[in-house]
């Protein structure tokens, strides 16, 4: 796994507009490369934003919005266009604004669709699995970059510290009793996580800023799961000065933005 290499901005809003520039300049030069990439999107008050900005740039128009696999790494267990998913929130500051193929974007189905939580993990798996190519060297693709927020708590996706799917070797788990609402939810987990070519971990807020040192340190990632929180060939942690204020000379490769 890949040294994470932390990049700190001023504050929240111009964090999501850096993170955003930065996606949309990866995914132009995957695409150039391969003619297709991937991108695993997160929930949370800055992966929001991070789309906003995106919509809100004339260089979003870069993008070839057809040639783009979505994700998400985590959902919550809720029925479709219900305000506290993530797809919801995902579609209302970008998707519903660029043309996306409806094919391509891969939806974590909630309890609307008939089916229960673990069937719905499975059904992403599935998902997953037929995307997967031989160069992946496993049963899920590896994202050009995935996306993930940050708890207090150190949690990423849905994986929150000390549960089961932290242990799970599977590609997706349904997670019970999680300890912020909804209590159910369905994510990827570590394995697929570390799978990905990128991991831009992105966080804003001192109240992160304790996790943020933690996941940096030589935590493990049982009781930090952010710690786990690496890509195969490059990890950033895109932070802003408030989030950033508790890491100790040393933890990570700091870079200018």
């Amino acid at each position: 796994m890949s040294v994470p290499t932390v990049v700190v901005h001023r504050d929240g809003e111009v964090l999501a507009k850096a993170v955003a520039a930065r996606i949309i300049t990866r995914l132009v030069d995957v695409q150039s490369a391969k003619g297709s990439a991937s991108l695993v999107l997160t929930g949370g008050t800055v992966g929001v934003a991070t789309l906003a900005a995106i919509r809100d740039t004339p260089a979003r128009d870069a993008v070839d919005w057809r040639r783009l696999d979505i994700w998400w790494g985590d959902e919550r267990f809720l029925p479709t266009g219900d305000p506290e998913r993530n797809e919801t929130g995902a579609r209302q500051a970008l998707l519903d604004h660029v043309d996306v193929d409806p094919e391509r974007v891969h939806v974590m189905l909630g309890p609307d669709s008939g089916l229960s939580a673990e069937e719905s993990a499975d059904s992403y798996a599935t998902e997953l699995r037929k995307a997967s190519r031989p160069e992946d060297h496993g049963p899920a693709p590896s994202f050009d970059v995935m996306l993930l927020g940050m708890g207090p708590d150190a949690h990423v996706a849905s994986l929150f510290p000390g549960m089961p799917s932290l242990y799970d070797t599977r590609t997706v788990v349904a997670v019970h009793g999680a300890p912020k609402p909804p209590p159910t939810r369905i994510s990827l987990t570590l394995p697929v996580i570390q799978g990905s070519r990128e991991v831009w971990v992105v966080a804003a807020g001192e109240g992160k800023s304790g996790a943020v040192r933690l996941a940096l340190s030589e935590s493990g990632p049982v009781q930090v799961p952010a710690a786990g929180a690496r890509g195969r060939g490059r990890t950033l942690f895109l932070l802003d000065r408030a989030a950033a204020g508790k890491i100790p000379p040393g933890l990570g490769r700091i870079a200018s933005p």
